[in-house]
């Protein structure tokens, strides 16, 4: 089976990086056998926060919901989340606060690593 890890780097809203790259893990789990991990780091750590409604438009924690009930690891870097202060605040379901050392021991066991 292979194994990608995703990297994303981009915020949640005002930009369609994170979202893209959440697209492309959603029909990537569509397409049979695959260990998949999604990385969040930067700005794109405020996507893992619970209880967002976007107006219009996509809605990122849905898109993660879709994902963490297939089993896809969704982390938050830890630094990336403590400068932005929100390390304490609730987390969407599934979604855990991760280390730059998980991220490492990811991409050494990865067949591909793409980043967003």
């Amino acid at each position: 089976m292979q194994k990608m890890v995703i990297i994303a780097n981009g915020a949640a809203y005002g930009s369609e990086s994170l979202f893209n790259s959440l697209r492309l893990a959603i029909a990537l789990c569509e397409q049979g056998p695959l260990e998949l991990k999604l990385f969040l780091m930067s700005d794109a750590v405020t996507a893992g926060l619970k209880g967002q409604k976007p107006a219009e438009g996509y809605n990122i924690q849905q898109m993660l919901e879709i994902l963490t009930a297939q089993n896809i690891p969704i982390k938050l870097c830890k630094t990336c989340a403590d400068g932005r202060g929100i390390s304490s605040l609730p987390l969407a379901d599934g979604v855990e606060i991760g280390t730059l050392i998980e991220l490492a021991q990811w991409t050494l066991a990865a067949d591909k690593v793409l980043t967003f």
